[in-house]
C-alpha cells in the first residue's frame, strides 16, 4: 500500500499522522486515561500539556507501545501496530524518533556511539558510514564536532538534550516524540532548543509531538496545543482557544500570573508565534 495514501485525512483534507480513538490505560484499578481521542497532523508541532500526574507521559509511552492500553485504537502514519507483523513494525519504528525527558543516553557510550544505537538495531551499515552519519546528526543539532567522542558525564544539560535529539533523528524519522525537551534548561538554553526544534521541523518536514509544561515553548513554537485533564483531552487548538476555554485548570494555566508575562490575554496570540510562519507557507 502506498504510504501517503495509507494515511487518513480529516475533513479539512489534512494528513493525520497519529490518530488515537477511545484509548483507555489503567494500572490495576487506577484508570489514568479513559476513552481518549487525539489527532496529530502532518508537519505540525503539537504541544501536549496538563497538570502533573494527569498522564501526559503515559499517553506518549502508550503510543510508543512501551505501556499497554486496556482498550482503544492507535494508528501511526496510517498503520495500526496491532495489525502488523514484526518486519512491518520494525519498518514503522524506523519512521519514529523519541527524545525522553532526561535524554536517556547510555552512560558507557560516547555521543557518536549513542547516535549509532538505532542504526545498529535497524540497519546493516559499515562502521565508516555510521561514523559519517553520526557526525552529520551532531552538526544538525548544533553540537561541536568534538562532542562526538565525549561521554554523557562530560556534557552539560543542554548538550545532553541535543545529543539525545541527534539520536532521535538518527534514522531520519517523520514523526518525533519529545518528552519535556526543555526541562532543566535555563531560559536562554530552553529558547535556543525551541528554535532548534522549529528549524528542524521546517527544514526536515518533521511532525512533532511535544509533551511540555513550558509556556514559552507553547507560545513560540507550537502550532496547536492539546490539554489533558479528567483522563482525556479537554481541549485542543491555538493559544486563543485555550484562553477561551472554560475550565479552572486551563484558565489558571494560561491566564495565571506567569502566563500573563508570556501569553497575550486579548487574543491574536498566534501572530507572535513561530507557528504562524509554518501556517503561512
Amino acid at each position: 500500500m502506498d504510504e501517503q495514501n495509507s494515511e487518513t485525512r480529516n475533513g479539512e483534507g489534512r494528513d493525520v499522522v497519529l490518530s488515537a480513538r477511545g484509548v483507555t490505560v489503567a494500572f490495576g484499578s487506577k484508570v489514568v486515561l479513559d476513552n481518549l481521542n487525539l489527532d496529530i497532523y502532518r508537519g505540525e508541532i503539537l504541544g501536549f500539556v496538563g497538570a502533573s500526574g494527569t498522564g501526559k507521559s503515559v499517553l506518549m509511552r502508550t503510543v510508543l507501545r512501551l505501556l499497554p492500553r486496556r482498550s482503544g485504537n492507535i494508528k501511526i502514519l496510517g498503520q495500526d501496530f496491532d495489525e502488523l507483523d514484526e518486519p512491518q513494525r520494525n519498518a514503522l519504528d524506523m519512521r519514529l524518533g523519541v527524545l525522553f525527558q532526561q535524554g536517556a543516553l547510555f552512560s558507557s557510550l560516547t555521543v557518536k556511539e549513542n547516535i549509532q544505537v538505532p542504526m545498529r538495531e535497524y540497519l546493516d551499515l559499515p562502521q565508516s558510514l555510521m561514523n559519517e552519519l553520526a557526525k552529520l546528526k551532531i552538526r544538525l543539532v548544533g553540537l561541536a564536532a568534538d562532542a562526538a567522542d565525549k561521554y554523557p558525564s562530560e556534557l552539560s544539560g543542554g548538550m545532553i538534550k541535543r545529543a539525545a535529539l541527534a539520536r532521535a533523528l538518527a534514522l531520519d524519522p517523520e514523526l518525533v516524540f519529545l518528552d519535556e525537551p526543555t526541562s532543566g534548561l535555563d531560559p536562554i538554553g530552553a529558547a535556543e532548543f525551541d528554535e532548534l526544534i522549529a528549524r528542524l521541523r521546517d527544514t526536515l518536514g518533521l511532525t512533532v509531538y511535544m509533551v511540555t509544561h513550558d509556556l514559552d515553548s507553547l507560545f513560540s513554537v507550537c502550532d496547536r496545543i492539546a490539554v489533558l485533564g479528567k483522563k482525556r483531552v479537554l481541549v485542543e487548538g491555538t493559544i486563543d482557544d485555550m484562553l477561551a476555554y472554560d475550565d479552572p485548570w486551563v484558565q489558571a494555566y494560561f491566564k495565571g500570573k506567569r502566563a500573563r508575562s508570556i501569553v497575550p490575554q486579548n487574543g491574536h496570540a498566534g501572530e507572535n508565534s513561530l507557528a504562524q510562519d509554518s501556517r503561512g507557507k
